[in-house]
């Protein structure tokens, strides 16, 4: 997966924003407000930080320990930083971004919710 992929897959969920908050070299994706998924632009092999449900979290980085860690300056409890070195397949970072992207949304108020259908 390259950073073009990624901002598209991002970007095709209901509700998402991208914005550079913390400056121009990272990539930040929100839903409903909320960050699901931070990458650097300069990241070279590609790197993102998504959240992720801490059990999960625990079993991914002990199962992929040369491309999932604890995401630095975040949480490291919810918060993984995966990088795209070729050890998982595009569909498994997609179904890590999904897995993030559903945390989130999971913790919106209804309203909210019902409103990204």
């Amino acid at each position: 997966m390259h950073i073009e992929q990624l901002r598209d897959y991002c970007l095709s969920k209901p509700g998402v924003t991208e914005s550079c908050p913390f400056g121009p070299d990272t990539l930040v994706f929100k839903v409903a407000g909320k960050i699901f998924l931070l990458t650097g632009l300069d990241s070279s092999p590609l790197s993102f930080n998504a959240k992720c449900e801490p059990e999960y979290a625990v079993e991914l980085r002990e199962r992929y320990p040369h491309t999932v860690a604890g995401a630095y300056h975040m949480n490291k409890r919810h918060w993984n930083t995966v990088t795209c070195n070729g050890e998982l397949s595009d569909r498994q970072l997609q179904a890590l971004i999904d897995h993030s992207y559903d945390l989130v949304v999971a913790g919106l108020p209804r309203k909210e919710r019902a409103a990204l259908g």
